[in-house]
């Protein structure tokens, strides 16, 4: 089984009390939690053993919790996951994406926001390592994802380089022509 919000929940309640913060961004694949619930959600999808995130008002606080709440810690050891501190300027994501975030309220006056998949999805389509390209087919084959919407999101995000764009444009056709393919239910 993957992760869950109670994970989280665990995660950004040790957080909470290391930094004093309580409003957590998630980034990365589990970003997925905040928009579906892990039975509707393939398992690659939420496969992730770090949680990609940073603390919204403040987010270099996060990068202290590090050692105690980070890869390597005893939280690690403990329960099986751990927090990836990250700088809300590191993924590549589209225009206004922030407008987008989905806001999910947990115990202890937690609030953690969460990428709209779309929006994680042209992250990794810039990113474009293997594990983002499952991630990405298991939640097109899922329903997921939107292909007009990522495709509209690619079109709205400034990209490091050429390089970055290019990769991610092709990537995306490759995925666009495997999602048209694919059977479409009979509702009758």
């Amino acid at each position: 089984m993957g992760m869950d919000l109670s994970d989280l929940e665990r995660l950004f309640d040790q957080a909470r009390k290391l930094t004093g913060h309580t409003e957590y961004v998630v980034v990365g694949s589990l970003s997925i939690l905040g928009a579906a619930r892990p039975k509707d959600a393939p398992a690659r999808m939420l496969a992730s053993i770090d949680v990609d995130c940073y603390t919204r008002t403040d987010p270099a606080r996060i990068f202290e919790v590090r050692d105690a709440l980070g890869e390597g810690s005893a939280f690690e050891a403990r329960h099986g996951y751990y927090l990836d501190p990250v700088s809300p300027h590191v993924p590549t994501l589209p225009e206004h994406w922030d407008r987008r975030l989905l806001r999910i309220p947990m115990k202890h006056g937690i609030v953690a926001y969460f990428l709209d998949p779309d929006d994680a999805a042209v992250s990794k389509y810039a990113r474009c390592e293997p594990r983002d390209r499952e991630w990405i087919r298991a939640g097109l084959l899922a329903g997921l994802l939107s292909i007009a919407n990522i495709e509209r999101r690619i079109r709205d995000t400034v990209f490091l380089d050429a390089e970055e764009r290019d990769r991610a444009t092709r990537a995306f056709a490759e995925d666009r022509r495997v999602a048209e393919l694919r059977p479409r239910p009979d509702r009758s």
